[in-house]
């Protein structure tokens, strides 16, 4: 009787009891802490964790708030490779790829290449076991599983920029520093995380329904700011890796067209830096191929307002190419889109920037080729106004690339059409290239372009060539007149000066 009394009572817990509790919250509680992410800015995180480590491990930054032990037991001192996994049992596996990836959680201070040699490549050995496991696993992923690589990579990969300089990287639209991006010198880890996690999201074995509760719109935020990183191999894996994940996660695809949208809104009206923009743009070209006809309203709202305005920015050439086949894609989409898309470029049209305005040039020629007559017919005098003006241009390849539009033969079907409102426009223009245009080659491709239209229409040739010599003869009037002007006025002023009166210049 006394004994089963005793057994109800509370038994006091012992010290080693005590501590393995104690070592298990403290486990809880990084692991709770290692989720955590700040919002704003680059997807910095507000706190770094600190460990402390013996005099075999110096130097090394801990960041992301990520574990302080390895998997609740291990501390740093005991950071060695684990058994591979075709050393244990199926069974094990799957704990065993948990454990690697608790692992790997740990970021090495790589600003200096000396330290911490043996414990860099046994983690870079680790991701690559990782890949491996990742790529050939038969069965799905468990929900802890999941948990764990996105933890795994966003320790790894959420970090802060530090900018270099850029105030004089960018002149008339010409990228000086294209040679020579900035390198990271992490990427021999970044490299093969970025590598597992496309072969995460790819994997058949991923359930996206299950996979979107760990990606899920702040890891998409988060995973875009990364694209401001001025290693362009990191940009390259970004942008794959995104559209996999537009592609998987159906659910996530307007919030990453509207996040692109916010990033483009702030690049043009705002700071006019990012680095990434052309590798957005590569994925929004497979985006927008992709679209179902007829365009919803908010995709064309996207072109107008984001889109087009992406050729103000000076530094267009770093982006030109993907732009122009977005904006082609869209004029391919709908017709009807060709006047709005040649009205912007008309908008945005640059004034004393020669580069760009051959890039313009370029890009129009594209969307010509995409034009219908109607569409064409609506934007004819403002376009031909502005091609008049590129034909006089003193810079040769501004010139020589707008008659370059006589050898499309689509464009020139267009132009011959419609020749009865386009030549008396830019007639003016051809006569004076070719009567004064200092190079040699814009001389000899005005000449052809005239020879087009005088023996296409010789009559309204000569009407046009009439009206120009009327034209010339009312300026050299005009300017007769201007001069005897100011003539006059010049010998009433020296009267007035010799005769010491003051001139009153009427208002």
């Amino acid at each position: 009787m006394l004994k089963q009394i005793l057994s109800k009572l509370p038994r006091k817990s012992s010290k080693s009891t005590a501590n393995r509790d104690h070592s298990g919250n403290h486990a809880a509680n990084s692991n709770a802490s290692s989720g955590s992410r700040s919002s704003g800015g680059k997807s910095a995180n507000s706190s770094i964790s600190s460990i402390a480590v013996n005099s075999s491990v110096p130097d090394v930054a801990i960041h992301h708030g990520v574990n302080s032990k390895l998997n609740g037991t291990l501390g740093f001192s005991q950071y060695e490779g684990l058994p591979g996994f075709k050393d244990v049992p199926n069974s094990e596996k799957q704990s065993l790829f948990i454990k690697k990836l608790n692992m790997c959680c740990f970021i090495f201070d790589f600003t200096d290449p000396t330290k911490n040699l043996k414990e860099k490549e046994t983690k870079r050995q680790t991701l690559l076991e990782l890949v491996d496991y990742v790529t050939s696993i038969s069965g799905k992923f468990s929900e802890t599983a999941m948990q764990e690589v996105m933890k795994m990579v966003s320790a790894n990969l959420f970090r802060t920029f530090t900018p270099q300089p850029r105030e004089n990287k960018v002149i008339d639209g010409v990228d000086l520093e294209e040679d020579e991006p900035s390198m990271d010198s992490a990427w021999p880890h970044l490299q093969i995380v970025y590598e597992l996690f496309l072969r995460f999201v790819s994997s058949t074995e991923t359930d996206a329904k299950l996979a979107k509760r760990y990606i899920d719109q702040p890891f998409v935020l988060k995973l875009l700011d990364l694209f401001d990183s001025e290693d362009p191999r990191e940009r390259e894996y970004l942008k794959t890796i995104l559209h996999r994940i537009y592609g998987k996660f159906m659910v996530h695809r307007p919030f990453i067209r509207k996040s692109i949208n916010n990033i483009f809104y702030q690049f043009i009206f705002e700071t006019e830096k990012y680095n990434g923009i052309a590798e957005l743009l590569e994925i929004l070209g497979s985006i927008i191929n992709g679209f179902a006809l007829p365009l919803k309203e908010e995709h064309k709202m996207f072109l107008v307002r984001a889109m087009i305005p992406l050729h103000k920015p000076r530094c267009l050439a770093m982006y030109h190419q993907q732009l122009s086949y977005c904006i082609t894609q869209f004029v391919e989409k709908d017709c009807k889109l060709a006047d709005t898309v040649i009205q912007g470029l008309l908008k945005y049209w640059p004034v004393t920037n020669s580069s760009k305005e051959v890039m313009f040039l370029n890009e129009l020629e594209e969307v010509l080729e995409a034009t219908q007559p109607s569409e064409f017919q609506r934007c004819i005098v403002p376009l031909f106004q502005q091609l008049a003006r590129c034909l006089n241009s003193s810079h040769f390849q501004v010139a020589e690339r707008a008659l370059f539009l006589w050898n499309n033969d689509p464009i020139e079907n267009l132009i011959i059409q419609n020749r009865k409102v386009i030549l008396p426009i830019i007639f003016p223009a051809l006569e004076k290239n070719a009567r004064n245009h200092w190079n040699q080659a814009v001389r000899s491709l005005t000449l052809n372009v005239r020879k087009i239209f005088e023996d296409l229409d010789h009559e309204l040739f000569n009407e046009c060539l009439l009206k120009f010599q009327e034209d010339e003869k009312k300026e050299v009037e005009i300017k007769a007149r201007s001069e005897a002007a100011w003539k006059r006025l010049e010998e009433i002023a020296a009267q007035k000066t010799a005769s010491d009166d003051k001139v009153v210049v009427p208002c």
